[in-house]
Order: structure tokens, then sequence, then C-alpha cells
């Protein structure tokens, strides 16, 4: 589904080990690029810990705010997977084994040829009611419960996830934008940007300092969701640009001249 209006989301990525840095995350930078490929955009990240309390603290406080919240991570079968627990508690919804997500598991293991453990039935359980996102690497499901989508944190298993929950996803207005060298620093700029960005406050206007060992210069990031609004402020920084390229030149004319 398109719409013209903006669209917001948030990422509540759970797990002891991403905090610890035993584990380096990976989900929020892909999420974060199929997002604002899709025209939705992603407003905050939370990283919480393997706490009952925090997750749903921090869901509750995210699913209030914003149209959509993602999560990664807790959704396995070891004794700290509590992420389905926590859900069900922020919903004040009893936590099941969901009957569906039991029979593809079974049928999973009996393939296998392996037990299906009172431990790998854990990856079963949900809210009650919820939606089952499906997982087409490793088949135990993720779920939905109203607007909180819940993944995975194994980057692979997350970002099939991902895939098959975009299409079902409103979307907004996409985010244009353009990239303009600079060839002076922030410290050169800064009140002129300031000043630009004032004057077109429908853009957001980004600033990335260079240093190429010898001299600091400036990539502009312009992004806007029209593109009126877009060429408007490209045109005022390069206008800013070729300002201080001829300020500059009458201040330190050339020897010849």
């Amino acid at each position: 589904m398109k719409d013209t209006a903006t669209v917001t989301a948030a990422m509540l990525a759970i797990g002891d080990e991403l905090l610890s840095g035993r584990t380096k995350d990976k989900n929020i930078g892909h999420l974060a690029d199929l997002l604002t490929l899709s025209g939705i955009d992603l407003k905050e990240v939370r990283i919480v810990a393997d706490e009952e309390d925090a997750i749903v603290e921090a869901l509750n406080a995210l699913r209030s705010r914003y149209d959509y919240v993602f999560t990664s991570g807790g959704i396995g079968p070891t004794h700290d997977d509590i992420t389905a627990d926590s859900i069900s508690r922020a919903f004040g919804l009893p936590c099941i084994h969901d009957p569906a997500a039991m029979t593809l598991l079974a049928e999973m293991y009996k393939r296998r040829e392996m037990e299906f453990t009172e431990a790998r039935q854990r990856m079963a359980r949900m809210p009650q009611g919820a939606k089952h996102i499906p997982n087409p690497v490793s088949t135990a499901p993720g779920f939905i419960v109203e607007n909180v989508y819940v993944m995975a944190g194994v980057p692979q298993v997350f970002q099939a996830m991902v895939d098959n929950i975009l299409p079902m996803l409103k979307t907004g207005a996409k985010m244009l934008s353009r990239a303009i060298p600079c060839p002076y620093g922030e410290g050169d700029i800064g009140m002129l940007l300031a000043a630009i960005q004032k004057t077109h406050p429908d853009t957001s206007i980004g600033s990335y300092p260079k240093y190429d060992g010898q001299r600091f210069s400036t990539e502009l990031i312009v992004r806007a969701r029209e593109s009126q609004a877009l060429d408007a402020a490209a045109r005022a920084i390069e206008d800013m640009i070729a300002d201080l390229r001829k300020r500059n030149t009458a201040a330190n004319p050339s020897p010849d001249a």
C-alpha cells in the first residue's frame, strides 16, 4: 500500500550479547536501508537486555509513538529467549504454544529425524492470536501483534523475515536525496548552512566532513520528499559555495592578476 503521508517506524533490538559486544549487530542497518527504500522513516532504535521489564517498557513506549515497531532477537529455544513472554505481557495476552507453529516445527524436526524437545517447542511460543511471519530459513516463525513485528536475531533469518513483511506494510512518500561536494570545512560554512536550512524547512541538510591529509572539505546531503523543495535547497547550497569561491578569490588574488 502506498500513501503520501509520512509513515514512521522504530526498532527494538533485544539481547545481552549486543550490549556486551559479543555480537555485532547487522540487523539495524539492513532494516534501515529497506525501510528508507520503501518510504518508511526509521525514527528510533533501542537496544535492551534480556530483561522482561526493560523489553515491556521499551515496547510500550515505541508502539504508541510509531506506526510500526520491529523487534529482533530473543525468540529462540534457550531460557533467556524471553521476547515472546515480554510481548505477551506488554499486550496483556497469554503466551501460548501456537498450534500452527507447533505443527510446522514438529513436521520439520520429523523430516530431519530429530527429537522435538521441550526446548525446541519454545520456538512455537507467541501471544495468543498472533499472526505468523514466515521463516523460509529455519521454519520457526516470527509473529505480528497489532503494529509490532517480532523477528529472529540471526541476521540471515531476520533478513528473510523482513522480506516477507515488507509487501504488507503501508508506505509513505519516498525520501529523495542529493549529494553536493563542498571544498570548504564545516567551520567555514556552518552559519551559512544553518541559514539555508532555516529557509528550507521542508528539507533536511546533513554535513559530513572529510580530510584528505592536507585540507578539510565537506559532503553535503540534501533530503526532501518533494523534488521542488530538494532542487531549491540544492541551488541555495550551490550559490553559497560559488559565493565563497568569489570571496576567497577576491581576498587572495592570483600573483599574475
